[in-house]
């Protein structure tokens, strides 16, 4: 088939570009690099069958010429990172909330397949676990920017089953912190590679909070196979859970990568408010209910936290980034 990833260059999407060509797609990824990186896709650079196009999710002229040769689309495209919600709340909303209109709007001309890339983050401070898919969200006050981006990626949500209504097949794959290689190493990226890049250089460990807070981290290979699963016809007009169903709490995830990358870092809690500021929320723990995953998109999670680790701890390694 014919697909368009936007956000291709970014740590998911870049894995997602490989894994469709592999299967024998023709793929064109758009990307505006404020995230992605050009590096992400040297594996599919000179690739015959892959187009890479340097530009936005806000432009439509540009959205228009690519959907319309689309047979499916992989909407990736998004302003991340829990430090964007703090500091730059505008950004955050409409930045997610435009793009994702675009390309509903324009994927409804022709009824191309839309598969949204949505987040657990949505699920919000909800203490009755294991997130359903038809759960409820419950957030903090408007006036506390820490839930924007739960807040954009929901209207996202809610655009996507409008037009399902009027239509459009599409499906709703929602992230439970998904790692690997290529994830960025930042106060905006992922709590995986920031552990492992002070590991490796034996600074500290800086766990946010007290640590007692729990995640499930999902390799990124499970993720992309929960991603393509979603392309299936029954899976139209529904949202699924993607990731892993093992917590681990936020102090055990620093000691077990500095056990993994021989380090000798110190493992140091620092105040949210240090980290991002007066009033930051969070949520004490985040793990999602895999049964419509498992019945209607054939999905399970199948690499160990463990292992993920230390693939992800190798690469790191060799690219000393």
């Amino acid at each position: 088939m014919k697909i368009l990833v936007t956000g291709g260059a970014g740590f998911i999407g870049s894995h997602l570009v490989e894994r469709l060509l592999q299967l024998g797609h023709q793929v064109w990824t758009l990307d505006d690099l404020s995230t992605g990186k050009p590096d992400f896709l040297n594996n599919v650079k000179h690739h015959p069958e892959h187009t890479f196009v340097h530009d936005s999710v806000l432009n439509r002229n540009v959205l228009q010429e690519l959907i319309d040769r689309s047979d499916v689309i992989f909407h990736l495209a998004a302003i991340l990172g829990v430090k964007n919600t703090v500091e730059n709340p505008l950004k955050v909303i409409e930045g997610n909330i435009d793009g994702t209109r675009n390309v509903l709007e324009l994927a409804y001309q022709k009824r191309v397949k839309v598969i949204f890339a949505s987040t657990s983050e949505i699920y919000g401070k909800n203490e009755n676990l294991p997130f359903k898919e038809d759960s409820n969200r419950v957030l903090g006050a408007p006036s506390v920017h820490r839930w924007c981006y739960a807040t954009a990626k929901a209207i996202d949500e809610h655009l996507c089953f409008a037009y399902a209504e009027k239509g459009l097949p599409i499906t709703v794959v929602r992230y439970f912190n998904a790692y690997g290689p290529r994830q960025t190493s930042s106060q905006y990226g992922g709590v995986v590679p920031r552990f492992i890049r002070a590991a490796l250089n034996n600074h500290p460990i800086e766990v946010y909070g007290d640590g007692t807070q729990s995640r499930c981290f999902t390799y990124i290979q499970d993720t992309v196979a929960g991603t393509l699963a979603a392309m299936d016809r029954q899976a139209n007009g529904l949202a699924f859970n993607i990731g892993s169903d093992r917590p681990i709490t936020i102090r055990s995830l620093a000691s077990t990568i500095r056990e993994l990358t021989g380090s000798s870092s110190p493992i140091v809690q620092v105040p949210y408010e240090k980290a991002y500021g007066p009033g930051y929320e969070d949520m004490p723990a985040r793990i999602p209910d895999l049964t419509r995953s498992k019945m209607v998109l054939g999905y399970s999670p199948t690499v160990g936290l463990e292992d993920g680790l230390k693939k992800t701890i190798e690469w790191y390694r060799q690219n000393n980034t």
